[in-house]
């Protein structure tokens, strides 16, 4: 794979989503909707069909549990009382079976030789986020951590994306996501911010190669392949010799 022109010359910041780019956290995030549906009298969701609705935040994870439907919206008095049984179940879970990718720790470190500085932005909840990156040996990477609850909007908004830029004063120009779904692809269309995709992660169970992010890898461990040629450029873009 070749580093697509899109990626910055001089990448200062590489910024990883978390839930399906780091962590598989479907079994977590399974047991603690089943939990929920079990107390309010109702079916488990099962692991496969959660992974199908990961994304977005928690809301709308409780909102497709409920609905069986990714775009459902669930009465709210219900939506209300299902949220704070997920919260606490969740709470209970947390890290508890998430397990990190294989080639994460090889993509980490390839950013880190390209020179770049780490962060972590996920519409993850602060409260599970940092227990999460805790507990599995990866909250020390990263420079900054911006939680679904740490700016106002969520991604796909780029709120977040800039928020980040911000904390770490690095230009967009000089920063590269890398995610696994459709929500990465649009906050960083809309933040001006490169973006590339893991292919296993989720995404709805769409192929991510459709919202047409500037490379899509098999294994977060190819990023050295997309930033490893990004180091010896220029700012022109053009390769030394």
């Amino acid at each position: 794979m070749t580093a697509p022109e899109a990626v910055p010359a001089v990448p200062e910041l590489v910024l990883f989503d978390l839930d399906g780019t780091l962590v598989d956290t479907v079994r977590d995030l399974a047991a603690a909707a089943n939990g929920m549906l079990a107390a309010l009298g109702r079916p488990p969701a099962g692991e496969a069909r959660v992974r199908t609705f990961v994304g977005n935040g928690v809301e709308r994870l409780v909102h497709r549990c409920l609905t069986g439907a990714l775009d459902g919206e669930a009465d709210a008095v219900l939506f209300e009382s299902a949220l704070a049984l997920f919260m606490t179940h969740y709470a209970r879970h947390n890290g508890r079976h998430s397990t990190v990718y294989d080639g994460v720790e090889a993509g980490l470190a390839a950013a880190e030789a390209a020179g770049a500085r780490l962060g972590c932005v996920t519409n993850k909840p602060r409260r599970f986020t940092e227990p999460l990156l805790e507990r599995l040996s990866l909250l020390h990477r990263f420079q900054v951590v911006v939680s679904g609850d740490t700016t106002a909007r969520r991604k796909p908004d780029p709120e977040p994306l800039l928020y980040a830029l911000t904390v770490l004063g690095v230009a967009r120009e000089r920063t590269l996501l890398v995610g696994d779904s459709d929500n990465d692809v649009r906050a960083a269309r809309a933040a001006g911010i490169p973006v590339v995709c893991v292919r296993y992660g989720y995404n709805h169970g769409r192929d991510i190669a459709d919202s047409r992010p500037d490379a899509v890898l098999d294994s977060l461990s190819d990023l050295r392949h997309v930033l490893a040629p990004v180091a010896g450029r220029g700012r022109t873009g053009e390769a030394h010799p």
